[in-house]
């Protein structure tokens, strides 16, 4: 038995053609989908990346686990915890990884024979360099049981795909840099610029085309679906791919300008948190299947585990196998074989980045309370009537205060039912250490002689980028 379970991060499922989407990013990762499960209403309860994964390999949400912070120096994963990777090396899969988060926190790294780090010396890394590492492992472990992670960042800022994949998104006949095009002011005067230009649009150049960026996003999907449809060519050469749990999913989505985040990945809107999930697994798993329920990052580790069950391969010890008690995920595979559609009849959301704030999502509505906006201008709450504004645009808290008190008090049990009693990691995040990514943009600032309160007062572009060229030039 083969398990690959590929993180396609930043990925958002309505920017695929399997999950509705028009344009031509994803054939392969089509494909995959028509010969396996995938999941309509996949969520990523925590975001972003530390915490989404962190979910995934526990099958803990982050209220469970502690971990609901990304970037913060406050989370802390104890060795007691189980942990996916290392389950199923104790059990005898060989296991590897070719990702970069051990750089991120430690525990990432635990549980893998060999942990191949993709990192190099630019801040972004190509799914290139991903298929170089991963695709000669493959080859050399191929008569063993195996557990391989892969992480690619294509979708990931900044946006730099190989230029002949642009143009399927962005006619040749247009100009990015158009002087007249006005599109791109809201995104440099938001109170954020100051990270985005220094990890993004400096790389771009002065676009003034929102769309441009937006083809940027779609074009590195497209280059992303080539190297899967590689890595699953690889699979077939080798003789591997009938025998091979294929899982790929993504860790958050991306807003791309939508509620005034810019091509970024904080807030608990559609954007974000609903992700691709799609399996396959020749003979195991049925073809072109569909599940319509709401599911999480929190039901793989039990789904891989049973996986192990149901194919019992020879020399692997099942009995460290059976999932851990206290976990928030349940295993897929009643919703796979149409015994069940999903696994939880509403969706609880948490993010502490850039903003810390908690949701849920039921079949019609989305109740969502901010503890701090960062540099967002957000109300305390808002209400989302789903069926009837799917894009999130009206908040008719006011409308429907009835309805937001109860889903606030449902929202409120929920948290004190995972808290026990236990003080709450989100409060303590915000009390003790601020918001992470503040920390990051104070940082920004601060080379450039500007602090947060001055900046946020009068966060505008021509001042920064004036005091950013002056500091430039006296280096």
């Amino acid at each position: 038995m083969k398990i690959i379970m590929i993180s396609l991060d930043t990925l958002r499922a309505d920017r695929l053609g399997c999950y509705g989407y028009g344009k031509p990013t994803s054939p392969h990762i089509d494909r995959i989908a028509s010969e396996g499960v995938l999941m309509e209403r996949a969520y990523a309860a925590d975001i972003p990346t530390e915490v989404a994964h962190s979910a995934i390999f526990t099958g803990k949400i982050g209220l469970t686990s502690g971990i609901i912070s990304h970037g913060s120096d406050l989370a802390y994963l104890p060795k007691t915890v189980e942990w996916l990777p290392s389950m199923l090396k104790a059990s005898g899969f060989v296991t590897g990884a070719v990702d970069n988060l051990y750089n991120m926190k430690e525990w990432f790294a635990r549980g893998y024979r060999y942990y191949i780090n993709s990192s190099g010396k630019k801040r972004w890394i190509d799914g290139r360099t991903i298929n170089d590492l991963a695709l000669p492992w493959i080859e050399e472990h191929k008569e063993e049981h195996f557990f391989l992670f892969l992480h690619y960042w294509d979708a990931h800022t900044p946006y730099l795909p190989p230029d002949d994949y642009l143009q399927d998104f962005y006619g040749k006949d247009r100009d990015p840099y158009q002087k007249d095009n006005t599109s791109m002011n809201q995104a440099y005067a938001h109170a954020a610029y100051p990270f985005f230009k220094h990890h993004h649009y400096n790389k771009l150049g002065p676009v003034t085309d929102a769309e441009y960026v937006n083809a940027l996003y779609d074009a590195e999907i497209r280059y992303l679906d080539d190297l899967l449809g590689e890595l699953d060519a690889h699979l077939l050469n080798l003789g591997i791919r009938e025998d091979t749990l294929l899982i790929l999913f993504g860790d958050h989505g991306e807003s791309l300008t939508e509620h005034d985040i810019y091509w970024d990945h904080c807030g608990l809107y559609e954007q974000t948190v609903h992700v691709p999930l799609i399996m396959r697994w020749p003979g195991h798993i049925p073809e072109a299947k569909r599940v319509k329920g709401f599911v999480q990052h929190a039901d793989l580790l039990p789904t891989i585990l049973e996986a192990a069950a149901r194919a019992a391969p020879t020399g692997i010890d099942l009995s460290v196998l059976h999932p851990p008690d206290g976990l928030d995920g349940h295993s897929l595979w009643t919703s796979i074989h149409s015994e069940a559609e999903g696994t939880m009849r509403e969706v609880y959301l948490s993010e502490c980045a850039w903003q810390a704030a908690r949701a849920v999502r039921t079949e019609r509505y989305k109740f969502i309370r901010y503890y701090d906006s960062g540099p967002f201008q957000r109300p305390p709450r808002e209400l989302y009537d789903l069926q009837e504004d799917p894009e999130e645009q009206c908040n008719v808290i006011d409308k429907h205060p009835e309805v937001a008190a109860a889903l606030e008090q449902q929202l409120d049990d929920f948290v004190a039912l995972k808290l026990q009693g236990k003080p709450d990691p989100m409060m303590r995040q915000i009390e003790e250490a601020q918001l992470p990514f503040r920390r990051r943009i104070e940082t920004i600032l601060g080379a450039v002689g500007l602090t947060w309160e001055s900046w946020i007062a009068n966060p505008q572009q021509e001042r920064y980028d004036e005091l950013e060229k002056a500091h430039v030039l006296r280096k």
